[in-house]
């Protein structure tokens, strides 16, 4: 199964790592795994005046900051993960990835607000299920 684990370094993301870690049917080498992270864009006006490197480095050292505990993670499960990093919207980003890439799965952790939550703020979570093909697992 290709699985898309979209994850952002929170405690939700850890929280979603140790169900993997419990459940053996979604952890294995069976599946081929592409880990996502989606970061926040700089506002236009401040981005035009900061050079391309500086704001290419920003945005890897944001990523490899979410990766880095979660390659650890994976390199002890013996698990091979192909890792990606988008800069944009997140619910945007998994969706539009979910259903450019051709995934069998989303999984992502949730902070598992109530509904009235989600009307007043949105969720990321709420808004992938919205605009997403590919099924989610969504983990709380």
């Amino acid at each position: 199964m290709k699985i898309l684990v979209a994850v952002d370094g929170s405690s939700f993301t850890k929280r979603m790592l140790a169900y993997l870690a419990a459940h053996d049917e979604w952890l294995g080498p069976q599946h081929q795994y592409t880990l996502l992270t989606a970061v926040a864009a700089v506002p236009p006006r401040a981005a035009a005046v900061i050079d391309k490197a500086t704001l290419k480095s920003y945005y890897e050292e944001g990523s490899e900051k979410v990766f880095k505990p979660i390659r650890s993670f994976f390199g002890k499960q013996g698990i091979k993960a192909d890792y990606t990093s988008k800069v944009g919207p997140a619910a945007d980003v998994i969706a539009e990835m979910a259903t450019k890439g051709g995934y069998d799965l989303v999984m992502m952790g949730s902070h598992g607000h109530g509904t009235l939550t989600n009307l007043v703020l949105g969720s990321v979570a709420t808004k992938v299920l919205a605009h997403c093909g590919t099924p989610v697992l969504l983990i709380r």
